[in-house]
């Protein structure tokens, strides 16, 4: 939508700062702790006002953990908090939908952790409920605001491998392998919408088509290598009835071949490598883990008459949150620019520098459609 009419847009245009309320901001350890928690603190233009949990004493805890003053023990007080001008949604996927409705109801903008919805239907219910509130809304796919990504996407659009002829990726999920912790039994049910396709897959694919385009022809398999897990804390098995093999291939805007390979757990080799080929040069980006959107990112490119790859550091330009260190801060690195790139989109008006609702909908549409059945 065209935030630039907002009441969101003004505030960021006035010089106040964005008040924000997380729902799942826990005590005890999240993933609203280690990443939206640090970008927040990290990008002038946001102060982090409220927190609401499962509890009211629960969210106290929390409140007091990390110095948030207003705690709420449901989503609806947090929503009709008038210090409250965005909402984030960071809680289990089966969750969202009602949530989000929750905040837009009370005319907040949400920014949703992705999966947006528990497949395609509430993804695109979320997206019409948005656009019928007029509110600028977020999905947390943060790989394509990664400055490495910025800067990879620059290399190819200006000609650094000539034309593109093909490209590979192939990840490591972390999750979905041998063992699962004993907090972590909900990724091996594909009913609770957090499975290897829609995670790191879906995140890859996303920051991937910010680069090159979103693919065509995608054709998606899936394959079930696993039938269960060891919990870590029992030693016993879980049952895994969640695809631990994702493959697929298309093809980019102007021809190139692309193919992918995700599998479930670790790999003793490369977790994560995604190269570009074309008529002048390569380009590869690896990572330490399978999880483009919250990994360290290391690019390096050869072209002409070089034999051998060598490091491409990103230039400092493409660097919008020098607070944060892209290795030590991993996790709320790209969360971070994701933050920043939303600012710019309410002040300058008519950009979309990040996704909103609709980009999430039709993301899970473009996964969901190009899954073949066996």
């Amino acid at each position: 939508m065209n935030t630039s009419t907002s009441p969101l847009a003004g505030t960021v245009r006035s010089g106040r700062p964005i008040g924000v309320g997380i729902i799942g901001l826990g005590a005890a350890g999240s993933w609203a702790e280690r990443s939206h928690l640090p970008a927040l603190r990290a990008v002038p233009g946001y102060e982090l006002r409220a927190l609401s949990t499962s509890s009211k004493e629960s969210a106290e805890r929390s409140g007091h953990k990390h110095g948030v003053a207003r705690t709420f023990g449901t989503a609806a007080e947090l929503a009709a908090c008038d210090e409250v001008d965005l909402v984030v949604v960071a809680v289990k996927v089966p969750h969202h939908r009602d949530l989000v409705r929750t905040a837009l109801s009370a005319g907040k903008s949400v920014l949703c952790e992705w999966p947006l919805g528990n497949g395609l239907a509430e993804a695109e219910d979320m997206a019409r409920h948005a656009h019928d509130r007029a509110v600028p809304t977020v999905v947390g796919l943060q790989a394509r605001s990664h400055p490495a990504l910025a800067y990879l996407r620059d290399l190819v659009a200006d000609g650094y491998v000539g034309e593109v002829l093909s490209t590979t990726v192939v990840g490591s999920g972390g999750a979905w392998g041998g063992t699962v912790g004993p907090g972590d039994h909900h990724v091996l049910d594909p009913a609770n919408g957090m499975t290897l396709l829609t995670i790191p897959f879906a995140h890859t694919l996303d920051g991937f088509a910010s680069v090159l385009g979103e693919p065509e022809d995608l054709r998606i398999g899936l394959a079930s290598r696993r039938t269960s897990a060891v919990d870590t804390g029992s030693g016993r098995p879980v049952p895994m009835t969640v695809p631990d093999q994702v493959v697929a291939s298309g093809r980019v805007p102007g021809g190139a071949v692309a193919t992918f390979h995700y599998r479930g757990g670790v790999s003793r080799g490369t977790n994560f490598r995604w190269e570009i080929n074309g008529t002048e040069g390569d380009l590869v980006v690896t990572a330490p883990i399978g999880h483009l959107q919250l990994s360290p990112v290391t690019i390096e490119g050869a072209r002409g008459a070089s034999t051998g790859l060598a490091p491409l550091t990103v230039p400092e330009s493409y660097v919008r949150v020098p607070r944060l260190d892209p290795r030590a801060d991993a996790p709320a690195y790209a969360v971070a620019h994701a933050y920043h790139r939303f600012l710019d989109d309410l002040r300058d008006g008519g950009t979309s520098g990040v996704p909103d609702f609709a980009h999430g909908a039709a993301r899970h549409r473009s996964i969901e459609s190009a899954v073949t059945t066996p």
